[in-house]
């Protein structure tokens, strides 16, 4: 795309990081993603959560802390500001007195934003709002193989008696014909349980489950080209919540879990996605106020900005 047509992020030396309005990256913000060929989209609901409420005001501050990112990825070279048309398209108006209007109202708006082919990077938000994602999404592209880093593996059958929360968005995509079990990769997952088959219902489906323990203290470069061959040329979702990474480092999440994975490793994770056929992607469970500081929101930022940099048709500088 002609480099007039380019969106670019506000930078500090034309407003202070701590001054103008909060947008993602301090990109415009625009009403619609029909121009666009990726967006930042925020998706404030927290309806579907078992512990600690509170991922509503997830985008709001991953926004806020975002004013600290540059254009360009140092590390890998990514510079998805010079070839992709990028923008912050605000809000879903979701309805914070009703789960199933959320839901309706998530998918509505997620058919309108990939209408064009635009690649969306959500923030959550809970994870519930997967499903309905992952529902526009089999529309366009059909089912789509899936990178999903957890610490649950959120594929309970009810919540309470519901089929619709955050720990039941994956087993009704299976159920759902949304998602391909053999192209499904779960990574980070770990904690108690109830029974061997909260993570070995995902096995049966095909799912390639790598418990947290097989993390430990080593690269995950070599796992995520697996991950890659596993995945291959079809389309692909990343599915980012942040309990996912260990509490030390991202507390402000309502359902935390220790011994997860390191921030270095969730960078791997995503960089190493590249070259993949990534259609959409989620960040997810940031729950500001277990965190006022705002570090888990900032790290939130951070990982929303290389998925954005791992978007097939972002160019890297020589």
């Amino acid at each position: 795309m002609p480099q007039e047509f380019l969106y670019q992020p506000l930078g500090g030396n034309d407003m202070p990081r701590f001054g103008g309005i909060a947008t993602m990256m301090r990109l415009p913000n625009v009403e619609s993603a029909r121009e666009l060929d990726a967006c930042f989209v925020g998706v404030p609901f927290d309806l579907g959560t078992s512990n600690r409420t509170g991922a509503r005001f997830g985008p709001r501050q991953i926004r806020s802390e975002s004013v600290l990112l540059r254009p360009y990825n140092m590390a890998t070279r990514a510079a998805p500001f010079d070839s992709l048309r990028v923008a912050d398209i605000g809000d879903v108006a979701t309805n914070p007195y009703n789960l199933a209007d959320s839901i309706a109202r998530i998918e509505a708006a997620f058919d309108d934003i990939i209408a064009s082919g635009c690649r969306p990077i959500s923030l959550g938000g809970d994870h519930t709002i997967a499903l309905p994602i992952l529902r526009a999404m089999h529309k366009r592209y059909g089912r789509v193989g899936v990178i999903h880093v957890d610490a649950h593996a959120d594929v309970n059958d009810t919540m309470f008696g519901e089929k619709i929360a955050h720990g039941t968005p994956f087993r009704r995509a299976v159920e759902e014909g949304l998602i391909d079990g053999n192209r499904t990769v779960q990574i980070g997952l770990r904690g108690t349980g109830y029974t061997a088959e909260d993570f070995d219902w995902c096995r049966k489906q095909g799912f390639r489950v790598v418990q947290v323990e097989e993390c430990w203290g080593k690269s995950l470069a070599p796992l995520m080209e697996e991950v890659k061959a596993l995945i291959g040329d079809g389309p692909v979702y990343l599915s980012f919540d942040i309990d996912g990474i260990d509490p030390a480092y991202a507390p402000g999440t309502g359902t935390p879990e220790i011994a997860g994975l390191t921030v270095p490793q969730a960078l791997e994770i995503i960089r190493g996605s590249w070259g993949l056929d990534i259609v959409g992607a989620d960040l997810v469970e940031v729950a500001p106020p277990y965190d006022p500081l705002g570090t888990t929101a900032l790290l939130a930022a951070n990982l929303a900005f290389e998925m954005l940099c791992v978007l097939p048709g972002v160019v890297r500088r020589d």
